[in-house]
């Protein structure tokens, strides 16, 4: 059996193709919970960090939807903020991009880029509440989201009944803690799908206080002030709006000074179906690599 990312890509290849976004959620038409899941799902322990060699399957650069994406050979220091979805029993037992069969009572995830397999703290930045997964598969490769959770993270992490959360992916080994932030990437759409009527289940450890994040779509970043001026005017005549360009960010350098980078972004968002419904409007507009990110 294929890969869940290779013998998925025609389905959603198929959806993409619609041009339509689903009413909300995280899963697409027979995918979601099962009809009784496991009472004690939100006792299930998270992930341990431990090292184990990488997996025979899934390590080498690849390409979905004309995007060529290239593994990361080590986690250490990885983190990075965007939007988290999860998948579920369409897909239980099924093989995995490392091999493994796909367990959604267990702490796992997918990821485009984290070698296979490793470990990631994954925080939602809404109600604070964090788990740490194991990532042994590929995606989420449409809609702009990051990392594609189990059933039981999403769980775990609050946001089975939106379907989506705003998190903050930090990878953990069991001799290396140190963090950096990832540099902002491209990744392509992702197609989600009707809400789940799911009780969310409450974490068994208390949520630090709750951030809040600020979503907003980045539609362009140049080095030249005036391509991002008239990108920001062309989207602004279409009433893609707010729309405003962001100053380049200080940066720390013992070398040349890198160029300027003026980021040219739409909102802050209301939330992340907003941020959906902007993406199909900024591809319509001759954009079709926007980017929702996370501040």
């Amino acid at each position: 059996m294929m890969p869940r990312w290779i013998w998925l890509v025609p389905l959603l290849a198929l959806l993409s193709a619609c041009g339509t976004l689903p009413r909300g959620g995280g899963y697409f038409e027979d995918d979601g919970p099962e009809t009784s899941p496991p009472a004690d799902v939100a006792n299930i322990p998270d992930a341990a960090p431990k090292t184990e060699p990488r997996s025979a399957t899934g390590n080498n650069p690849y390409a979905v939807y004309g995007v060529t994406y290239a593994p990361l050979a080590d986690a250490r220091g990885y983190r990075e903020r965007g939007v988290a979805s999860w998948y579920g029993k369409k897909f239980h037992s099924k093989r995995t991009s490392s091999g493994e069969p796909y367990d959604m009572y267990a702490m796992t995830a997918a990821h485009k880029t984290l070698p296979l397999p490793s470990y990631a703290r994954v925080r939602n930045l809404r109600n604070g509440r964090s788990v740490v997964v194991r990532v042994n598969d590929r995606g989420p490769f449409l809609h702009n989201r990051l990392i594609d959770l189990s059933y039981a993270a999403a769980a775990k992490l609050g946001i089975l009944g939106a379907g989506t959360g705003v998190v903050e992916v930090e990878a953990v080994s069991p001799d290396e803690p140190a963090t950096q932030l990832a540099q902002v990437k491209t990744y392509p759409l992702q197609v989600i799908a009707p809400a789940v009527a799911a009780e969310e289940l409450s974490s068994s450890q208390p949520a630090p206080a709750a951030a809040n994040p600020k979503l907003y779509l980045q539609v362009g970043a140049f080095t030249q002030w005036d391509n991002a001026v008239t990108l920001r005017n062309r989207l602004e005549h279409e009433t893609l709006r707010p729309i405003s360009i962001q100053p380049p960010q200080a940066t720390q350098s013992s070398g040349a000074e890198p160029a300027p980078v003026y980021r040219v972004r739409v909102g802050p968002l209301a939330n992340v179906e907003e941020g959906d419904r902007l993406t199909q409007r900024a591809a319509q507009l001759g954009v079709p690599d926007a980017l929702i990110v996370v501040e």
